[in-house]
């Protein structure tokens, strides 16, 4: 696998554990009772756990119930391995059994998905109007018809190429060498050819390269930050077990291999990401309509050519008139228009910090209903902050506290961990070069605090301590007088989720005396609060989940106004990599999700059942993150949202990638996909309605008028457009209306979702309306030989030619196509919003050239009597065609309008219930509501504080009387 930063650190070629125990069979046994004694303290610079009546525990070891959720299987059978290494006879034949230490990856050809993208239900619709041009010898459409088949099919396996990036990426994360003993021999070998029993050098600044048990030694310390979230490094004794991807920040020691590629930890939540295998939500849409559409045209097809042929008609004919309603029916330029729509509002997404991984994801940021959020670095800044600092000897102050901190470090040196860092930027450094440092002892896990002798500028000698608070009360001289009052503000930060670092100084010959206490947090971004009102006030519920501890991840939340019923993974299930996932998640565990605030102390299996449960329940889940464990669920949440500096793994199994800090892109980011989620509706709403009036119109036309039965227009049995005429208005209209990418529209204010039922009765309502006007202005344009019609009596036309008729008809379904565009893009009347500048540009060029057209028919054909099959009509014709379409455009409008006003008012398919819902949520999240709340417990208490005081004035009152 290719080098990446997270391995970027090299082991030293002849590596040496220090501080070994006596060698035994497994390197652990050795175990002093003073380091198992160790294994219980507290971790540095923290508390004890929370239960125990103190502060966070991010570096205490787990429970053993905790560990046996969390860590991988091990074979003990193969953890028997001598300070020698495992043989290379034993090594090869166990890398035979196991295979190598690389992720497995599930590939599909380029082949097959190109040829899928060719084969679905609307390439197939394609194929067969392609294959009855050819039968009938019409190559003209032939090869109109063959070009878009190959673009949109181009267009979708471009989108496709990229799958399978996230196991790609995690695969390049793998450590490329590792220093391993075989054979007695220290040995530089690639880490995919490592296995199971191996013994391994791990060193500072060196990466894990596999899941290994810590062998007997001294304690050392392991960023595991890309993998838990944890900011702080976790100090791991002999017995724990390293996770490959994390890095030895701090000792060396010896390790077993435990498990290898797909068997640990790291690989575990590939095969997570690699069980996501599921089509978007937005072709599933795509697929629905075309099945609509499908259903639709089939039968009214098969009826219609029944009927022509019944009638006497030649079946090819009836065939050619099949092929218009075909064509009619196909909505050949969806895909594009839809892909084009997204790749525009990408651009803007982009302007705005949010990169686009898959274009796809836009329509489903718009329809998120629930952000699922990682806490550190995403909700917070991932680095420590000074938050109080606490006295406690007399006569000091906040500076004397910082001042004895940072004299227990090497000031002049750059800041060996976070600690010194946040404590040598809180003080000035200037007053600090007038002591002289004659003793310095560093950290390290044991003693689990620091230690200096010092100089004063007046030739003192003191000494100062700082560490974990009842590391360094220990130490104290003052610790009895200060215990109690000491212990109880250590728990009450502990409550809160606050570190706490103890600092100590006493002159010689005396003892230490305690100085003071530091408290330090990772705190909230400045703008995550409002970023989630925000989200709040666009409809979506946001939940915190974390790996960090439960008592941080609650003052996190409470600090936010997030609500503080956060919940450990117990309450989750089990969930097993490259197993099924229960379909009853959602029921069983739904419930309890939605009511929670968020989740702390999880792992990647954890962040997915959760995704997958809220999905279940029906939920469009959001989900953000930045590490390797957030990858699994980045990969299974509709909108997976890779956080700066995120990992490779979560960038490339994330669908938006942020660049620029924090959340608060992420509400433009959904603002800007609602209004794309706004123009890819109404073009379909548009495009559906548009293929129902074709349909219905050829359909109705076929089986009520017959022109010969009208006088001086011919003997057609049935009245059809030539296809030409069909694929120049798909041109035209489907061409100019790429334009709606730039429409203005307004964001909803709740979340948007593909409500089919009320899409389809919209658009066959607009598309009923547009039918009613063409068979009308069909029949009229028949009757202009009758003296007596309409078309004569009225308006003075007369004598209309069937080239005239049908020409004048293409004109009148060409401008009701477009005006259709601006019904469909309003709920209420279309005057209400105006379009955008292009989108009106591209409706004047459309109309305009379909105008031009009618007047100079130019693809006029010659018919077996000599006449011509559609000809062009003079200027008062169509003058009158666009007045009559624009009337029906108004009475179009108007009965959408009334239309949309039934469906909320009987609450079809949900929709009023939906929005008020979403209203309800986002009041309950609101200040005012919050407020609302403090003010009823207010009262309540008012009248408890009154019943009370009623009650004691009567029982004075009483006792009063008792006495005389």
């Amino acid at each position: 696998a290719p080098r990446t930063a997270i391995w970027k650190h090299t082991i030293p070629a002849r590596p040496v554990a220090m501080f070994k125990q006596p060698p035994s069979s497994n390197g652990i046994e050795g175990i002093s009772l003073l380091q198992r004694a160790n294994k219980q303290a507290n971790q540095p610079y923290d508390q004890v756990p929370a239960s125990d009546g103190a502060g966070s525990a991010r570096a205490q070891k787990p429970d053993d119930d905790d560990e046996d959720n969390i860590q991988v299987d091990i074979d003990e059978s193969l953890m028997n391995t001598g300070e020698d290494g495992l043989e290379t006879s034993e090594a090869l034949g166990r890398l035979d059994r196991f295979g190598r230490n690389e992720l497995e990856e599930k590939t599909k050809s380029k082949l097959k998905v190109f040829i899928g993208h060719f084969t679905g239900p609307m390439p197939c619709m394609i194929w067969a109007a392609i294959l009855i041009e050819a039968i009938i010898l019409d190559w003209a459409n032939f090869w109109v018809l063959l070009f878009l088949q190959c673009l949109n099919g181009s267009v979708g396996f471009y989108e496709d190429s990229k799958a399978g990036d996230a196991v790609a990426a995690l695969k390049a994360s793998l450590k490329p060498e590792a220093f391993v003993k075989r054979n007695g021999r220290w040995a530089k070998i690639h880490a995919g050819e490592l296995v199971p029993g191996d013994r391994v050098a791990l060193n500072a600044g060196g990466a894990v390269p596999a899941d290994c048990r810590i062998c007997a030694g001294m304690p050392v310390e392991i960023d595991q930050a890309a993998l838990t979230g944890e900011s702080l490094p976790v100090t791991m004794y002999p017995g724990d077990v390293a996770k490959m991807g994390s890095t030895v920040t701090r000792g060396e020691i010896d390790a077993i291999v435990a498990c290898t590629g797909s068997n640990t930890f790291f690989g575990k939540t590939a095969a997570m990401i690699q069980s996501v295998d599921e089509m978007g939500n937005f072709q599933k849409v795509l697929l629905k309509i075309t099945y609509f559409l499908l259903i639709i045209s089939s039968v009214l097809v098969l009826i219609a050519m029944g009927y022509l042929i019944a009638m006497g008609e030649e079946f090819l004919r009836s065939l050619a008139f099949g092929v218009v309603l075909l064509v009619a029916s196909i909505p050949i330029a969806m895909q594009v228009v839809c892909t084009t729509t997204m790749a525009l509002g990408s651009r803007k997404l982009a302007d705005q910090k949010a990169i686009v991984a898959r274009l796809s994801s836009i329509e489903q940021m718009a329809s998120m209903t629930i952000l699922c959020s990682d806490k550190t670095g995403t909700l917070t800044l991932n680095k420590m902050v000074l938050q109080d600092v606490l006295p406690y000897q007399t006569g000091a102050t906040e500076n004397d506290c910082l001042q004895c901190a940072a004299l227990a470090a090497k000031w002049k040196e750059p800041a060996k961990d976070a600690l010194d860092t946040l404590v040598l930027n809180a003080v000035d450094r200037g007053p600090l070069d007038a002591f002289e440092q004659l003793e310095y002892t560093p950290f390290d896990p044991v003693r689990k605090r620091t230690e200096a002798k010092l100089r004063s500028p007046d030739g003192r000698v003191f000494n100062v301590m700082k560490g974990a608070p009842n590391i360094v009360l220990a130490y104290c001289e003052n610790k009895e007088d200060i215990r109690a009052e000491f212990e109880e503000s250590v728990q009450n930060f502990a409550e809160r989720g606050i570190r706490a670092l103890a600092v100590a100084r006493g002159f010689e010959p005396g003892g230490l005396v305690m100085v003071g206490l530091l408290t330090f947090l990772d705190p909230p971004r400045p703008d995550t609060k409002r970023t989630i009102e925000r989200a709040i006030e666009q409809g979506i519920a946001v939940k915190m989940i974390t790996g960090d501890h439960v008592a941080i991840a609650k003052e996190t939340s409470r600090t936010l106004g997030m609500g503080d019923n956060i919940l450990l993974p117990t309450e989750l299930p089990n969930y097993e990599a490259n197993t099924d996932l229960p379909k009853t998640l959602g029921d069983d565990y739904g419930e309890m999700i939605e009511d929670c605030d968020g989740f702390a102390q999880v792992f990647p299996e954890h962040k997915f059942l959760i995704v997958e449960a809220l999905r279940q329940k029906g939920y469009s889940c959001g989900m953000t993150g930045d590490g390797v464990n957030d990858a699994p669920a980045l990969k299974r949440a509709d909108v997976g949202i890779a956080v700066q500096g995120a990992t490779d793994a979560a960038r490339a199994a994330a669908d938006l990638i942020l660049t620029a800090p924090g959340l608060s892109v992420i509400v433009d980011a959904i603002i800007i996909s609602r209004c794309i989620f706004q123009r890819m509706k109404n073009y379909v709403i548009y495009r559906v309605a548009c293929t129902i009036q074709l349909l219905a119109f050829f359909f109705l036309a076929v089986l009520t008028i017959h022109p010969k039965d009208y006088e001086g227009v011919g003997d057609s049995t049935f009245f059809n457009l030539p296809v030409v005429a069909l694929v120049v208005i798909t041109i035209l209209n489907d061409g100019t209306i790429i334009s709606i990418a730039y429409d203005h529209v307004e964001p909803s204010p709740r979340p948007e979702r593909w409500n089919l039922p009320i899409l389809f009765a919209v658009a066959t309502w607009l598309g009923v309306v547009a039918v009613a006007s063409s068979m009308l202005l069909l029949h009229l344009a028949l009757s202009s030989h009758d003296p007596d019609s309409l078309f004569q009596t009225t308006f003075g036309i007369k004598d209309l030619s069937m080239p005239h008729v049908k020409c004048m008809v293409y004109l009148k379904i060409s401008l009701s196509d477009f005006f259709t565009v601006f019904t469909a893009r309003t709920q209420g009347f279309f005057w209400e919003r105006a379009p955008g500048g292009l989108l009106m540009a591209c409706a004047v060029l459309a109309t305009v050239s379909s105008t031009l057209l009618s007047l100079n028919w130019p693809f006029g054909e010659v018919q077996d009597d000599g006449s011509m099959n559609m000809s062009g009509i003079d200027s008062g014709l169509a003058v009158f065609t666009w007045v009559y379409c624009l009337i029906w455009f108004f009475i179009q409008d108007c009965m959408k309008v009334v239309l949309y006003k039934l469906l909320y008012q009987f609450d079809v398919s949900g929709l009023r219930t939906e929005s008020e819902k979403c209203a309800e949520r986002a009041f309950e999240k609101s200040p005012e509501s919050r407020i609302g709340k403090v003010e009823e417990e207010l009262s309540k208490m008012k009248q408890v504080m009154a019943a009370m005081a009623q009650s004691n004035f009567k029982a004075v009152k009483l006792a009063a009387n008792s006495a005389m």
